[in-house]
């Protein structure tokens, strides 16, 4: 087929898309709650929470701890995220930081859930890498997850330190961890927007601290 006969298809525009006032009302809302959220988190009582889950991680690592991670859904990719920020790097190359996502490990995940129950799946593998020291960050937007709840209680009786990224309804997990970051919303799309900006923040400052 020459140049000249051959075919050329060009994506264009949905006909109308500028003209969708339904579309672009429902942008500048959502945008407009997100930012809404995002300037309640500089509140004094939750910036001074950050710099406090920071300080933890810090002492953590520095005394051979490691930092692990749990949620269900998008918040546990969200800790898979996170752990991967660890392990391998955030804003410059470094020597590598001990996190695990417990949500990685289909088989364990599976086979907890059939042997036993859905609600030991964090919890027994917390029992199994947990240790003094350590820091638990538990990520649930409802706060009300079992599974996530259970393991709490299991890192608090291992001794690590406990955290819960969760949103204003999370009012159970919350009152379990020892450093609540509650984002202040019940939206589960503005929850796990806030939390992981403060989450990408803390990586931030412990990676600076520890090798900047």
């Amino acid at each position: 087929m020459s140049e000249t006969s051959a075919l050329t298809i060009v994506a264009e525009p949905a006909v109308g898309y500028r003209e969708n006032l339904y579309f672009r009302g429902v942008i500048m809302q959502r945008v407009r709650e997100s930012i809404t959220v995002k300037r309640r988190l500089l509140a004094d009582e939750a910036v001074d929470a950050l710099a406090r889950l920071a300080d933890e991680v810090i002492n953590s690592v520095r005394e051979g701890g490691k930092l692990i991670l749990f949620g269900n859904g998008g918040s546990a990719a969200d800790a898979t995220h996170l752990a991967a920020e660890f392990v391998g790097r955030f804003a410059f190359d470094r020597a590598p930081m001990p996190a695990l996502s417990l949500s990685d490990n289909a088989s364990s995940m599976t086979a907890i859930g059939n042997d036993y129950a859905y609600g030991l799946t964090f919890a027994r593998q917390i029992q199994a890498f947990g240790a003094p020291g350590d820091v638990a960050i538990a990520l649930s937007t409802s706060g009300s997850s079992t599974n996530v709840l259970s393991a709490v209680k299991a890192a608090r009786d291992a001794g690590m330190f406990t955290v819960a990224f969760t949103g204003s309804n999370g009012v159970e997990l919350a009152s379990l961890a020892d450093l609540p970051l509650v984002i202040p919303s019940p939206s589960t799309a503005r929850i796990q927007e806030g939390y992981m900006l403060y989450a990408h923040i803390m990586c931030e400052l412990v990676e600076q601290e520890l090798f900047g």
